[in-house]
Formats: structure tokens, sequence, C-alpha cells
């Protein structure tokens, strides 16, 4: 037998497309079209499709290289032909198939949460831009192969075949590797940071400083406006006032104190920290009745949708402090500078924990923290539960935590049997709770100890119930019941399920309420449930909650 019939002299791929590749990749293909947690474009539904073809067509090529390295039985050229004709017309009406249901999928998750169904679904944009990412691929691949066959032919000189197979495998992924993460991928990230940093120093017209000398960023602020950042500016120039909150609150009411420190303010994360632990020492941010510790986003962004509910319970006594530790959205900050994420974020609960610690008990305000997506992983990073267990703060809460969190991973592994995954009971209920957008930080089977940690999370949110398992098992939050958010099509299938889910994180969009846009109301719920603030009965926090909603929605106009 000679060394290209032999497959154990080399590894070797066809020079052209494999049927039984191709057999998969249509099958992948179809399967991409089903629905995930998101509602999706035909664009990104095409990217999708392409990839998984892709992945289906890797799939197929290694099972033919598999068996054919085994010297398993191979069929005889006729039988072949046959084989390539009845995979070709199964291959087409599978693909015709799904391609026909694609618009209906897409619409039962569109229904989900109460958005408009699609005319059309154009199959046709979704097929091309498929092929072209196929391609890609496909091409990439080819240029693996050979560079994998060069490397293993010049090794096969000092070395036996199945050595120079091996070694020369790794090496191809090394080199692969590298070129894609110390080249590709660096200068991805290098111009993403550069982008966002200029982004970042925009200064809108519409956000003039602050003139008040009490003020973050007035004249005698310790940080500069300019300093704050786009995020930051916007943070503190868009806080309720105190006549607005009276309006709605009835009564006396103080106008809220926020407190920013931009990457800007400092060369170093602690000096940033200890200024801003001084700045909210100057303008009394500790002689509030409540104190809040917010983790941004990776862009330093603070929703206000999450901020405004707990300004108005409190009646504006309150203060905020955050601390800005990225330019760059939070999958690109994650990626690059998760690291120090955690880092800006203990050191701004040191500075700040460590002054509230000193003070008496009954003079100092309860203390409060909070984080949105990679911010809620990174607050829940920022403390160790034996440093605090002698005069812990009173609590957090922490929407859309990403699955990686650590506090909501044990406690959702540790739920129990009874709960699903979307909305887990840990123990008691005395000190974690889940909520959703039909609550549920307010129902425990014992009362709410004195330390409270609230989840507020989706069924819909990909950040939270992506897994890297998907790729071969099925999520526990796909099994009944399922989340009211979820659609009844959404199935299981291996490795196509996570590549959607992943697809759902990077480009998948919702309206408020859905996903990982979280709505102000649920915020309000969840907060009131937390804090339990006095003087607001079903009636004032309905009128509250109609007010929140026309503030979040003029913002969006």
């Amino acid at each position: 037998m000679n060394s290209h019939s032999d497959p154990s002299k080399r590894w070797r791929f066809q020079g052209y497309f494999s049927t039984i590749g191709l057999l998969f990749g249509s099958l992948f293909f179809a399967l991409s079209l089903t629905p995930s947690l998101l509602p999706r474009d035909d664009l990104i539904q095409g990217v999708i499709s392409g990839l998984g073809m892709a992945a289906g067509y890797l799939i197929g090529v290694f099972l033919v290289w598999l068996w054919r390295y085994l010297y398993l039985p191979v069929a005889p050229p006729r039988a072949r032909f046959v084989l390539k004709i009845v995979a070709g017309v199964f291959c087409t009406l599978l693909v015709v198939s799904f391609l026909w249901q694609a618009g209906r999928w897409q619409n039962s998750v569109r229904a989900q949460m109460g958005m408009e169904e699609l005319a059309a679904f154009r199959v046709v944009v979704i097929g091309l831009v498929a092929m072209v990412v196929f391609l890609v691929a496909w091409v990439v691949g080819k240029l693996f192969a050979m560079l994998f066959r060069f490397l293993s032919r010049k090794l096969e000189r000092v070395v036996p075949v199945h050595v120079s197979n091996v070694v020369g495998l790794l090496l191809a992924f090394w080199l692969f590797w590298a070129v894609f993460d110390g080249v590709l991928f660096s200068f991805f990230l290098r111009s993403a940071d550069l982008s966002h940093q200029q982004l970042d120093a925009l200064i809108e017209p519409e956000l003039p400083a602050p003139t008040e000398p009490m003020a973050t960023g007035g004249p005698d602020s310790l940080l500069d406006w300019e300093s704050m950042g786009r995020q930051g500016r916007r943070f503190l120039g868009q806080i309720p006032g105190r006549a607005d909150i009276a309006s709605v609150a009835g009564g006396a009411a103080r106008q809220p104190i926020r407190v920013y420190a931009g990457l800007n303010a400092a060369e170093e994360t602690e000096e940033r920290a200890a200024l801003a632990l001084e700045e909210l020492i100057r303008v009394g941010g500790f002689e509030r009745e409540m104190l809040v510790l917010v983790t941004p986003t990776g862009t330093g962004w603070v929703d206000p949708a999450a901020m405004e509910p707990v300004e108005f319970l409190m009646r504006g006594d309150i203060a905020s402090v955050a601390m800005q530790y990225s330019y760059l959205p939070s999958p690109l900050a994650l990626v690059s500078e998760g690291a120090y994420g955690v880092e800006n974020a203990q050191a701004l609960f040191q500075a700040v924990y460590g002054h509230w610690t000193g003070l008496p008990p009954d003079e100092r305000p309860r203390l409060f923290l909070f984080g949105l997506s990679l911010g809620a992983m990174n607050s829940d990073h920022s403390f160790d539960f034996y440093d605090i267990i002698d005069d812990p703060f009173d609590g957090a809460l922490w929407s859309g935590p990403p699955f990686r969190a650590a506090t909501w991973r044990s406690a959702t592994d540790q739920r129990h049997p009874d709960s699903p995954e979307w909305l887990p009971r840990f123990r008691d209920d005395s000190v974690i709770r889940f909520a959703n957008q039909h609550g549920g930080l307010d129902n425990g089977r014992a009362d709410w100890g004195s330390f409270r940690i609230g989840f507020l999370q989706y069924a819909s949110d990909p950040i939270t119930f992506f897994s890297p398992d998907s790729f071969f098992r099925e999520p526990d939050w796909m099994r009944e019941p399922r989340g009211p958010d979820v659609s009844d099509d959404l199935r299981w299938f291996p490795v196509v399920t996570m590549l959607q889910l992943a697809a759902d994180m990077g480009a998948g969009r919702s309206p408020r309420g859905y996903g990982h846009e979280y709505a102000v109301g649920d915020y309000l719920d969840a907060w009131h449930a937390l804090i339990e603030p006095e003087g607001w009965d079903q009636d004032s926090l309905a009128r509250l909650r109609e007010h929140l909603e026309r503030r979040q929605d003029s913002k969006s106009d």
C-alpha cells in the first residue's frame, strides 16, 4: 500500500469538498436556524449558520479520517457515487425545509418578548452570508492542513512518522494560535481600545459641568469633570432632582449624591480609589441613610434604570460611588482586562468599606453593593466573606450576572431540586434570593436576614445562561418548566446550541424586560424588596413605576 492510500503514513485531507463533511455541515446549517434565547436578524443568522456549517463539516471530515485511519471497510466507487447523490438530495430537502420554518421560529421568540412579527425573513441573505462564512472557515482549515503537512514532512526526516504527525499537529496549532492571539487579536484589541478611548473622551454639550461647589465634578471637586470620561459624566449629569423626587414620593426629599472616578483621575488604581473615597467624604456621602458601591460595566457605564429607582425609594437620602476600570465593552474588557476589573472593584471596596467600618454603627449609612453584567461579577469578587464576617455590610443587588460569577454559580448549582435553574431557591432564602420580571425577592421560606444578596435575572439572558457545557449536553434551564420568556420551540443540539448562545451574547438584541436589557420596573421591585424602605404602599409604588418608565422612555427617544 503506498503512502497516498495509507492513512497511517500521514493525516491527509482531500483536496475537494468531503461528501460526509457536507452532509454534516448541511445538518448543522439546518439546526442553526432553530430559535435560541434572543431574536436574530438575517445577517446574524447567516453568520451563525455559516459557523454551524463549518463546525459540522469539520466533524464530518474528522469522522472520515478516523474511519480510514482504523482501516475500516470503504465502499466501492459506484456505491460512493450513489451516496453522493442521496446525500445531495437529503441535504437540499433538509436545508429548504428548515429555511421555510426559520421565519416562524424567529417570530416565536419575538412573540415571547411582545415584539412585532417579522413580515419576511430573507433566506437568500442568510444563505449568501452563511456561504461566505463557511468558505472563509474552509480556506483557513485548508491552510492549517497545508501547514501541518509541511511540518510533518520536515519532521519525518528525523523522527518516526507517527511522532512527526503528532508533533507537526501541535506545532501547527501553536503557530495558528500565535498568529491569531499575538497578531490579529492584539491588533483588534489595540484598535478597539483606541476608538473607545476617543469615544470616552467625548464631551457632550447637553451635559455641562456642575456649578455647585458640593457636586462631584464641580469647581471644588477633587475629581475633574473632564477626567471622568463620557460614561462618568452621564452618570453624574442625569441625577434625579430633589423636586422631582418629592413630587412623586411625597413629603420632604434630598438631592441624591453621586461620585464617579474615571480612568484619567489618577494613574494607579489605589490612587483613584483614594480620590473617590475623599470625594465621597467631602460631599457628605457617609452622612446619608444609604450608600451604594457601584461596579460599572466594561465601558464604565452605570445603568440609570438601576440607580434611579433606589434613589426615589430612599427619597434622595442616598449616595452612590463608582470607579471606571476600562473603556472597552464588557466582553472585550473581560478578555483583555479581566483581572484589572477585579482589582479595581477590590480597591474601591477596601477604601469605602475600610472607612465605613471605622464609623460608629449607629451613625453610618446602610451599605449595599450593585453591579450589572460584568460589573456584577467584579463586584462579587471585590470582597472576601472572611474579611467582612465580623462587620458585614448590608447586602448586594447583582443583575444579569455572567455565568462565571462565583456566588451565582455556587448558589445556582446548590439550589433546591424543586426549583428551576432560571429561578433557583437557595437553602431557606434567608441570605440569597433570585428574582426575574415577575418578582421573587419578596418571597422567602424564612425571613430575610440582615445580610442580603439579591440576583435579578431573566431566563432569556444569554450572558447569565450561556455555558460551554452546552457544546455536549443540554442545559438545565432548557428543561421543563421553562422560563416565561423562553420559546417553546427552542431545542438543544450538540455544538449548534453553544454557537447560538454565543451569538446571542455577542449580537443578540431584545426589548427592555428581556434578555440582557433590565427594565426599570423590575429594578424597582428588586430594590424595594431588598432594602424595605418605609412609607411606600402599593398605590405610591405604582405611581413611582409609571414615573420611572416615563423617564426611561424619554431618555431612549
